[in-house]
């Protein structure tokens, strides 16, 4: 089964940088297969905030992170980066990592625990 471990969340001033990882585990190595963050705080739903697709590496953001976010892996290390600069208040949420086949038009099947990314003003 595919399971999924976030990391690197934690506490840091407007317009400084964090950076998760999403370590990924129980692919079939010839299966394409797409990872996604998303992001929920508190009373708000849940947004996708980038993708990166394993077949081609094409990477896909929301409007509120473009120019700041930096989606990237490591197939050796089975890793997934979100490298986050210039950072927000507005960008404090619970980070969460998830697998699907690709990343739009399929279902997300498998979900990380969340890490939480605070930032002060």
């Amino acid at each position: 089964e595919v399971q999924l471990v976030e990391s690197g969340g934690g506490l840091v001033q407007a317009g400084g940088s964090l950076r998760l990882s999403c370590a990924a585990s129980g692919f079939i190595s010839d299966d394409d297969h797409a990872i996604g963050w998303f992001r929920q705080a508190p009373g708000k739903e849940r947004e996708g905030v980038s993708c990166i697709s394993s077949s081609d590496g094409i990477t896909y953001y929301a409007d509120s992170v473009k120019g700041r976010f930096t989606i990237s892996s490591d197939n050796a290390k089975n890793t997934v980066y979100l490298q986050m600069d210039s950072l927000k208040p507005e960008d404090t949420a619970v980070y969460y990592c998830a697998a699907a086949v690709r990343c739009s038009g399929s279902p997300w099947g498998f979900w990380g625990q969340g890490t939480q990314v605070t930032v002060s003003s």
